[in-house]
């Protein structure tokens, strides 16, 4: 088994990208930029149509951020 180490989002990071603070919404992107690639191989490819749909669906599910769970 493999040791992994992640790296999580500061909670601070969250709240600030869910208010739109472009650093912080850059910062989320960043962090989940390999799994969106990995997300948009198609055919032995990255598809960047997909790339950039997964991006914008990232993107507009920030402010629906929900802290109250």
């Amino acid at each position: 088994m493999k040791n992994r180490k992640y790296h999580f989002l500061p909670y601070e990071t969250i709240v600030e990208a869910a208010a739109g603070e472009p650093e912080a919404v850059n910062a989320v992107i960043q962090t989940y930029t390999g799994y969106i690639k990995y997300l948009s191989y198609f055919q032995g490819r990255i598809n960047d149509d997909i790339q950039d749909y997964l991006t914008v669906q990232l993107m507009e599910a920030l402010p629906k951020f929900r802290f109250d769970r």
